[in-house]
């Protein structure tokens, strides 16, 4: 497929682009000459690139990637996987908030795209997906991964529709889970944060121990959780626990098999938003003493690898369990204006899924092409009931938990889904392409009951819907040297039609695709590192989930969309100026979207919650055994409009629930200092740190059920301690 041209203010900017790195000084790149066809021999098969990510694969990938490991995830102070997502450009995080108000949710968007419970990207643990259901619910408002148990976070955002999907408009993210060990070895963790406005206090516990037999047997546990209260009242009351147990075993010459158990529980509450007067009384309160989020998950995953540098060989298979439940507040209006019912959402799901994978080199004088063809066939199901209370004033001595909840709607869903991808990545000398393309065939149904208060069935409900996709991709890398490379792509991306998308009485809703294109560069030299990139995402018909003040979300189509823009990261050792700032690193990052509706009642202006401009700059200082860090990480004013509608206003001032009208930038200032006490101590290491120094107050807003205004982080204080054994 043809990589159509950029737009003309894109054009621009990429010539720009190629101009300031050719100016590149020789200190910020090693001067290694392209591959000569005597190198050829050295080729091996890639075959899984997501397997063991570092820094120096990110030459190699034809388009925007980066990867967080240990080192730097330890030293950003970071508590939770959100702390670690916002240090990637082109990635969007939002605090806790509405329906997703809890630490046992992710929201994250990249480019631009909706970061409501994460839902535009392919959100993966260990190659595992991670979503409830990867068709039919993609959503992570319960994210089962906990922060000290990984190894690194890596963010694919473009050139891998092809290998991975469906909902992959928003890219890949991949939690890496730490490796098991070739010898003997233990750690034990633990991170603590004391929020200043509160003074509550939540702690992050970590627990490794593995290791590998002389005979190939290797075993490692893996222990996490967060427990504690959040900087409001009625805060997250969080309780957290991820534990995984993996296996591995070589078999010689015949390859590897390795095998992961892996169990998550987690709860909180949720303090809900505030409406504009609230929140001026006291940004810091709860007004929902209900609301509360829990759930648990199951998974085991058996993993077959064999290569032999010419051929590989990879059978993932893995099953998934998992259940969710929720209880919410939600705002009466007309006659039951003033008056609050509560809802119950309890859901269950499972899906099994079986993915392998060959990857072949065939090499023809000095061309070397890696074919590879892979299957997936993933078969889901859900479960889902809703339940409420009749109405009942806020403080009544008779309330919530008090009254029957009883069931109004229940539903059962299916996916049944086979992929199909292949891929020919083409060497020759100094260039890779990569052509491909996936199909996807997928069969949903979602069979929906109505009831009445007595329990008696109202009306019933039983669409489905059959999606057949071709989804092309061609990528493009040149190796300028051995430090430097260029790359462009274009695909396209599809997102099925969800259950509860079927289940809207909306009309007109459809599946998803998107078209993507990208041109950039990745360059790691001995003093100078980094990437920029310049994006460009089609929707045809963008969908959003739309909430009132009252009643049940409602899908929208927005029509076409596009988000445009530039990411980018350097990084710089100063001690290439002078060896008297030996041991000082410098970094940044900056990302510019232009996210808009192209076509509806909104045509032309911004869609909601995300930041056009958002940077960071960090310093790094190590001498003898001393490391300190300062960060500050900067996003600017968001919108939060309302649902696009014939003759809506587009709501630029703060409305009175708190839900609507323009959000404010910011900026925060984090510092660490830390000492490692070497091998005399068990490689004991201590931290501590402030973040939100300065006690910058900011906000986001929610329009969900228990949606309105959401304080940020004030100033906290967290220590950091680790031991190996």
């Amino acid at each position: 497929m043809p990589i159509a041209p950029l737009p003309p203010r894109t054009s621009v900017i990429a010539t720009a682009l190629i101009a300031a790195f050719a100016a590149l000084p020789a200190s910020a790149a090693a001067q290694s000459a392209p591959p000569t066809p005597t190198e050829l021999d050295t080729v091996k098969v890639t075959g899984n690139w997501l397997d063991n990510p570092t820094e120096a694969t990110l030459l190699d990938h034809p388009g925007a990637r980066s990867i967080v490991e240990a080192q730097r995830i330890a030293e950003s102070g970071s508590t939770s996987v959100r702390d670690v997502l916002r240090q990637i450009p082109g990635v969007q995080v939002q605090d806790s908030n509405g329906t997703g108000g809890s630490d046992v949710s992710l929201n994250v968007g990249v480019r631009g795209l909706t970061s409501r419970l994460s839902p535009r990207s392919y959100v993966l643990m260990d190659g595992v997906p991670m979503s409830y259901a990867p068709y039919g619910q993609p959503q992570l408002s319960l994210a089962p991964v906990a922060l000290g148990n990984l190894e690194s976070v890596d963010v694919v955002r473009g050139a891998g529709s092809v290998r991975y999907g469906p909902q992959n408009v928003g890219g890949i993210i991949n939690f890496v889970t730490r490796a098991i060990p070739t010898g003997f070895a233990g750690t034990l963790g633990v991170s603590s944060e004391m929020y200043g406005r509160s003074g509550n206090t939540k702690t992050v516990p970590s627990l490794f121990l593995g290791g590998t037999t002389d005979g190939g047997l290797g075993m490692a546990l893996l222990y996490s959780g967060t427990h504690g209260n959040g900087w409001r009242s009625s805060n997250d009351a969080t309780d957290i626990d991820d534990v995984i147990l993996k296996s591995a075993y070589h078999l010689g010459n015949a390859g590897d098999l390795a095998l992961s158990l892996h169990h998550f529980e987690g709860s909180g509450r949720m303090p809900g938003g505030l409406t504009t007067a609230e929140y001026a009384d006291d940004p810091f309160q709860s007004t929902r003493p209900y609301d509360v989020f829990s759930g648990r998950r199951s998974d085991g995953s058996l993993k077959y690898s064999y290569s032999d540098g010419r051929n590989n060989v990879e059978v993932l298979g893995y099953y998934v369990d998992s259940f969710r439940g929720s209880y919410i507040e939600q705002d009466g209006s007309g006659a039951s204006a003033g008056q609050r019912r509560l809802t119950a959402a309890p859901r269950s799901y499972h899906y099994l899924g079986v993915e392998p994978r060959y990857s072949r080199l065939f090499t023809t004088g000095t061309v070397v092409q890696e074919v590879s063809v892979g299957y997936r066939y993933l078969k889901e199901a859900s479960s889902e009931v809703a339940s409420r209370t009749g109405y009942y004033r806020p403080g009544a001595a008779v309330a919530g938990f008090d009254l029957p909840l009883l069931p109004y709607q229940t539903s059962r869903g299916g996916t049944t889904a086979n992929a199909f991808y292949i891929d020919d990545r083409i060497d020759v000398g100094a260039w890779t392409i990569t052509p491909g393309v996936r199909v996807e065939d997928i069969r949903t149904f979602n069979h929906i009951t109505n009831l009445a208060t007595n329990g008696s069935v109202t009306s019933t409900l039983a669409p489905g819907i059959d999606s057949r996709e071709t989804l092309p991709t061609l990528s493009v890398l040149y190796r300028l040297n051995a430090a430097w490379s260029l790359f462009a792509n274009g695909g396209k991306s599809f997102g099925p039609q969800q259950y509860s998308q079927l289940a809207s009485t909306t009309e007109g809703l459809h599946p998803e695709s998107a078209t993507t294109y990208e041109l950039g560069t990745h360059f790691n030299g001995n003093a100078l590192s980094g990437e920029f990139t310049l994006f460009n995402v089609d929707f045809d018909k963008e969908l959003q989930l739309a909430r009132s003040i009252v009643g049940e979300g409602m899908w929208t189509d927005l029509g076409a969309t596009r988000h445009r823009g530039a990411e980018s990261a350097l990084r710089y050792d100063m001690v290439h100026l002078s060896d008297a700032l030996a041991g000082l690193q410098l970094s940044m990052t900056y990302t510019w979207t232009e996210a808009t509706a192209r076509a509806g009642a909104f045509a032309g202006r911004d869609l909601p919650l995300y930041s056009r401009n958002v940077g960071s700059f960090g310093a790094r200082y190590a001498v003898d055994r001393w490391t300190f860090n300062a960060d500050v990480f900067a996003q600017s004013g968001q919108r939060s409009p309302g649902t696009p509608a014939v003759g809506a206003p587009y709501v630029t001032e703060e409305d009175a629930t708190g839900r609507l009208g323009d959000i404010p930038g910011y900026a925060t200032v984090a510092v660490r200092a830390g000492y490692d006490f070497g091998p005399e101590l068990h490689d004991l290491k201590l931290a501590v740190g402030v973040k939100n120094l300065l006690d910058r107050r900011y906000y986001t807003r929610s329009t969900d059920n228990n949606g309105g205004k959401f304080v940020g982080q004030p100033r906290t204080v967290y220590l950091q301690g680790t031991l190996a054994f």
